[in-house]
């Protein structure tokens, strides 16, 4: 299908100017009841060209949208729409299509009428509840994908359809944009803008034409975006699955549709170029795209954003103001050309590439340039530096200093090294940021290199560009570097964009596409073949790889963070750190109170394992000073420690020593606990996110009471006084029924349940009521232990009582394995009666010293003080933010022990599970770690390492809020 040079319809180049119609909701509602006996209430909806209305019938219910198309549109081509509307809607009968409605005698609600302003087509077009995405809120990658959908899906159902209305030259249609732009930049009123528009456009329009005869022309609707794409909402997220108007309808270059569809992406909360990937690989899925299509279909983008600047501008003159829909969309479509022009065409073409796996047959940059050096170096004594994730230079934090980079290459050259370099490629953990919403450049397009001696490079073979610059940036114009300062060298592609010296991991292979190393060109370190590009740039595909491995080798039960997650191989204090160099704030890891890589702990465990490391049964001193030391901590008469590996192994252990203790094989538990996954801690577990059949699949000797929940309990607010009594009253039950319980088992802060703390008094009540029937008073400290509350080491220390048994773990190691069973004496001699017990790690030299080195940093680096005083100010910060957003229903909590509950209303606290679910996938891509936990899984479990910084606590609630404000 190819356009006519005269076409029987609409020409753009020959209309001249375009006023939208301008009625009145009264005029309208007059023909809409004399034409088709409607009595409607009419609100005026936004149009470039056109008029819209919103119309209601005389209840306020939704009847339709009446659009009153510009006089300029002919009747051929208003059929050519309608057809086009009921062809996509036959092709893909799941997509709900915005079709013309039609009477009871079956006839459409079509009519040209006289109007004041001359004869106009008027039309009542299906209303599709739902709204669609306009706006700038954030819009999630499932989203885009779905676009992406809806575009392919249209696609695939237009090709092959033919009709006069499409013999038509729109200004939308991108096979005419060199001509828009050039018609229509005048009216933009900033000279500096209207010329980075125009450049953009000429730029893009020749990268267009090198593949222009490639490009396959069929029907497509031209004007999929964020406003013409329908959402269903279920459970507070937003799925698009329908489309409207089709006024620009024509025949074009198919991949027009896409490119159209993802350029309205750009201008949202959040959005940049990379952010339209969902929606191509989606598309690209359902209706696979050409090389020439993928070559064309950035600049296309480009141009998409130039047409909508200078057509936005024209019309908002030409309207002179009355047009409040064009004058809105100024601001919008300017951020859209911003954004598609923000990155190299060259470059986003070879990310979309890479991200589909299409060949697009043209080589990389020539791995023959050669470089050389006067008066010259023996290259093979050069030292590689190694700034990597796994390199040991960057242990203990050493990535923030500004200058390691520095004084590694003075010390390799201090000691000998004719030069020190940093290689291509290798994402650079120096160049990290903590605490950034958005990724940093790691990843590094050519070398740094430092000589001994001052030297000159010249490009000595290839037709690369060398640049040579200097660690300011400023360019070296004729390649001297002094002796002993950072020289930063790049071979680029002659006549390509100039490249950054570091990118961002997103945007890395298509960057390095337009590279060659001149490292290799210097003869510095093993060729490479040509193919090779730096693992960092595919970040998210070796995350995916790993994924997948696992999935083969590891039980899927054992699941994993995010759906997607990255691959994370450091940590340091609260940060934890990507393979491509991205760093996150890890809020949700309580596994390691003193935080991630800590050094002493690495030392002294390392140290103990080099010299002994067996089982607790030997005589060393590690596991003596251990015991001793955790004992101390624990209240009176708590005095006798086991150790064990994990928080499972502790709480089964402590409920098989109240067993053997008391003789009795019941015990009484809490609804919405998590315990462990041993027979008897999970026995005990009645979370249902753990395990949806917990509730069916309790043994008889549990019995669950109610979960004392405060906010949404059987017993809320005041009344939540109630559950202790009635807890007590059913221990006491279960004794006359001559089933007395050997113990009552409870965490002393419902943890899984979301950080929240039992009501007052409730644990005295249970406790005595267990110990007058013979049983003991079981604490799970395993998360709420150790500090983490603040003003008190242990949780149960908050509730004023003392336990017969604690099992602790999680925080005693730090991450290595280590638990523990504190009681008395004369309990712990008891479980004799049962046999012996016996751990072989546990209270092990290594996981012992693991213990000391926890409770010295404790002492030494004041946790539970920064716990009690971060802690404080993180939840007033929370609770501030509650007031400004609905959606949290409640903060929980205290020290950093805190959950952060979502619900849908406050009144009748729906839980915001769905939603609770997307806000941690969003905080994610803005460098936050995050889980949501409960049985509705709508709390955000907020427990992060112990070292947490307050500036730290600052950035999550600044990416929560924007994250809440902008959308997810």
């Amino acid at each position: 299908m190819t356009q006519p040079a005269n076409p029987s319809g609409f020409d753009f180049f020959h209309a001249g100017e375009l006023p939208a119609p301008n009625l009145s909701a009264d005029e309208v509602a007059g023909i809409a009841r004399a034409r088709w006996g409607l009595e409607l209430g009419l609100d005026p909806l936004g149009s470039q060209q056109d008029q819209n209305f919103f119309a209601r019938d005389g209840s306020g219910e939704p009847v339709g949208v009446v659009k009153i198309t510009n006089p300029a549109f002919t009747a051929a081509e208003l059929d050519a729409q309608d057809h086009a509307a009921s062809r996509i809607a036959a092709a893909a009968p799941h997509l709900r299509i915005a079709t013309t409605t039609l009477a009871d005698d079956g006839t459409p609600r079509s009519v040209t009428a006289d109007t004041s302003e001359g004869p106009l087509a008027i039309r009542l077009l299906e209303y599709l509840p739902g709204g669609t995405l306009n706006g700038s809120a954030h819009l999630s990658p499932a989203v885009v994908a779905r676009m992406g959908e809806l575009a392919a899906h249209a696609s695939l159902a237009l090709a092959g359809f033919e009709h006069p209305g499409l013999d038509r030259v729109l200004q939308w249609d991108l096979r005419h944009a060199d001509r828009v732009v050039g018609l229509l930049a005048g009216y933009h009123p900033d000279p500096a803008k209207r010329a980075q528009v125009a450049d953009a456009a000429t730029r893009a329009w020749a990268d267009v034409q090198v593949v222009a005869a490639d490009l396959p022309v069929q029907a497509v609707h031209l004007d999929l975006t964020d406003d013409n794409v329908v959402c269903t909402t279920e459970r507070g997220i937003r799925t698009p699955d329908g489309m409207i108007d089709f006024g620009d309808v024509t025949a074009s270059w198919a991949v027009s549709e896409l490119a159209i569809t993802i350029s309205s992406v750009l201008h949202h909360d959040g959005a940049e170029p990379a952010s339209v990937l969902p929606a191509v690989r989606a598309f690209h899925a359902l209706r696979p795209l050409s090389p020439a299509e993928v070559r064309a279909l950035w600049p296309l983008v480009v141009l998409r954003g130039a047409v909508l600047v200078v057509s936005g501008e024209q019309q908002v003159q030409i309207d002179g103001g009355a047009n409040e829909y064009a004058a809105a969309g100024v601001e919008r479509e300017w951020r859209i050309f911003e954004q598609a022009a923000s990155v190299p065409a060259e470059v986003m073409t070879a990310v979309i590439a890479d991200d589909l796996g299409v060949d697009l047959g043209e080589p990389a940059p020539s791995y023959g340039a050669r470089l050389s050096l006067t008066p010259g170096i023996a290259s093979h004594a050069a030292v590689r530096l190694d700034v990597s994730i796994t390199s040991d230079a960057v242990d203990a934090g050493a990535w923030l200093d500004p200058d390691l980079e520095e004084r590694l290459a003075l010390a390799a050259l201090d000691a000998g090294a004719p030069a020190a370099w940093l290689e291509r490629g290798t994402p650079r953990l120096t160049e990290s940021r903590i605490r950034s919403a958005a990724s940093p450049g790691t990843i590094p397009t050519g070398v740094d290199v430092w000589f001994a001696e001052s030297q000159r490079v010249e490009a000595a073979q290839g037709d690369l560009r060398l640049v040579v610059e200097g660690a300011d940036g400023a360019i070296i114009l004729d390649g001297s570097v002094p002796a002993r300062t950072r020289a930063r060298l790049r071979l680029e592609s002659a006549d390509g964009p100039r490249v950054p010296h570091l990118v961002r991991p997103e945007y890395a292979v298509g960057w390095l596409r337009l590279t060659a190393d001149p490292g290799l060109a210097l003869g510095l370190g093993d060729a490479a073949p040509e193919s090779a590009l730096a693992d960092g740039a595919h970040a998210a595909d070796d995350a995916a790889r790993l994924i997948a491995r696992r999935d083969r080798a590891f039980a899927d039960v054992q699941e994993h963070y995010y759906d997607a997650p990255p691959r994370i191989e450091r940590g340091w204090r609260e940060h934890l750190v990507g393979t491509d160099g991205r760093a996150y704030l890890d809020m949700v890891n309580n596994v390691t109170p003193l935080g991630h890589g800590h050094p002493a702990l690495a030392a002294d465990v390392a140290k103990q394992l080099r010299t002994l490391n067996t089982n607790s049964r030997f005589n060393y001193g590690a596991v003596v000073e251990f015991s001793e030391r955790l004992a101390a901590l624990a209240p009176d008469p708590l005095d006798t420690v086991f150790l064990v590996n994990s928080g499972s192994e502790a709480t089964d252990l402590a409920i098989r020593v109240a067993m053997a203790a008391t003789g009795r094989r019941d015990l009484v538990s809490l609804l919405e606990a998590y315990h462990g996954w041993t027979y008897a801690s999970d026995a005990v577990s009645t979370s249902v996110a753990d395990n949806p059949n917990a509730l069916a699949t309790r043994p008889d000797w549990v019995h669950p009471v109610d979960a004392p929940n405060p906010f949404r309990g059987v017993h809320r607010g005041e009344d939540a006084g109630r559950y202790g009594p009635e807890a007590a009253a059913r221990i006491r039950e279960l004794a006359a029924s001559g089933r007395p319980p050997a113990a009552f088992i409870s965490e002393s802060f419902a943890g899984n349940a979301g950080g929240i703390p039992l009501p007052d008094g409730y644990l005295a009540d249970v406790y005595a009521a267990v110990r007058e029937v013979g049983g003991l008073a079981i604490s799970d400290e395993v998360q709420a232990g150790y500090g983490r509350l603040g003003e008190w080491f242990w949780g149960f220390e908050q509730q004023g009582v003392v336990p017969d048994v604690i099992a602790v773990a999680k925080a005693a190691g730090n991450g290595y394995p280590l638990g523990a069973v504190i009681t008395t004496r004369e309990i712990a001699a008891r479980y004799r009666t049962g046999g012996y017990f016996f751990s072989s790690t546990g209270g092990s030299p290594a996981s012992s010293v693991a213990g000391l080195t926890v409770l010295d940093a404790f002492r030494d680096e004041g946790l539970q003080r920064n716990a009690a005083e971060t802690g404080a100010h993180l939840k007033a910060r929370l609770e501030a933010l509650a007031e400004r957003h609905p959606l949290i229903g409640m903060v929980h909590g205290f020290g950093l022990y805190l959950g952060v509950e979502f619900v849908r209303d406050r009144a009748t606290l729906e839980p915001a599970t769905e939603e609770t679910a997307a806000i941690c996938d969003r905080l994610l891509t803005l460098g936050v770690i995050m889980q949501p936990t409960g049985d509705h899984q709508n709390v955000l479990k907020v427990k992060p390492p112990l070292v947490v910084t307050r500036e730290s606590a600052d950035f999550f609630v600044a990416m929560l809020d924007r994250v809440l404000s902008e959308g997810w």
